[in-house]
């Protein structure tokens, strides 16, 4: 590779030059984090729970328990294992125990609360199971992966499955998952076959939505650049786009001419004007762009 690709000279561009793309600002985080919060609730109480749709997770463990134990209100009894597992996860862990994640357990859980208040629910809102499951699993799902995307939870089991993992070799994926299972497979004899099936299919989309959310959510685009012109290219990187990149000097395997390499990242808008631009400006240029949600650095996402 190092025959025909010379890529001795790495230089970096644009980051003092320009405005500066800041990470999330705590007012995003916080308006995101009640967004997740809402659609969560919203997904659980007026889908789930007159479904008795059992997909894990703490409502779910308040849907087989409200079955056993007509007495108490679902919405009850939902608050009170949540309290239960926040003060459980105090005790474990202490100042180490995520603030956000126990606001949000608790803002979800009184807001389920509220609803069954002011909109008290004794039957499904219309008469079609399958369309109720599709947005109990949709709006959770989404509300789920918008917290994940700044590091918050509902709390949950999710809690349990921390503190197995701090005393046990279990991994927090395998143990959350481990415990919706349990629950889902509750419903088999409890509920009906239906109301089983349905539980069990919701089990298997949930995860894959939270996932397809947090990769919408950080999606952006990665450019990488061949081309004969890279003053007017990184030109405009740095002074329209306000972005940085990396400049890399190359040689072509087939030409054997000198080329520049010009590795930039960018969200879909600004991805779709660099193209253009591009193209344009340098239209024997050779552009690969690749999708990604996995960028940590400056102007993007940081890890503590």
């Amino acid at each position: 590779m190092s025959k025909h690709f010379r890529k001795i000279k790495r230089i970096s561009f644009g980051h003092k030059i320009g405005q500066e793309h800041k990470p999330m600002s705590k007012l995003q985080e916080v308006i995101i984090m009640h967004i997740g919060v809402i659609l969560m609730s919203i997904g659980i109480y007026f889908f789930k729970f007159p479904n008795n749709f059992a997909t894990g997770g703490v409502s779910g463990i308040s849907v087989v328990l409200n079955a056993l134990i007509p007495n108490l209100s679902i919405s009850n009894v939902n608050l009170i294992l949540n309290i239960i597992l926040l003060t459980l996860g105090f005790l474990v862990f202490g100042k180490k125990f995520g603030l956000k994640t126990a606001y949000c357990a608790m803002l979800s859980s009184l807001l389920i609360e509220f609803y069954s208040y002011q909109f008290p629910m004794t039957h499904p809102l219309t008469n079609q199971p399958f369309l109720e499951l599709i947005y109990s699993v949709i709006l959770p799902g989404v509300g789920a992966g918008l917290l994940f995307n700044i590091r918050a939870s509902s709390g949950g089991t999710e809690i349990i499955a921390m503190i197995l993992k701090k005393y046990t070799s279990l991994d927090i994926g395998k143990a959350m998952l481990f415990s919706d299972i349990i629950v889902t497979t509750m419903t088999l004899f409890i509920f009906d076959a239906q109301t089983a099936l349905f539980s069990i299919l919701g089990l298997m989309t949930k995860s894959m939505l939270v996932d397809m959310t947090i990769e919408s959510v950080n999606k952006v685009k990665y450019f990488i650049i061949v081309t004969d012109k890279p003053d007017e290219i990184i030109d405009f990187i740095v002074k329209r786009l306000h972005r940085g990149g990396t400049k890399l000097d190359g040689r072509g395997i087939y030409s054997q001419k000198d080329k520049t390499v010009i590795q930039a990242v960018v969200n879909n808008y600004e991805g779709l004007l660099l193209r253009d631009f591009a193209k344009n400006v340098d239209p024997s240029c050779f552009i690969t762009i690749l999708n990604t949600s996995q960028i940590i650095g400056k102007g993007f996402h940081y890890v503590n």
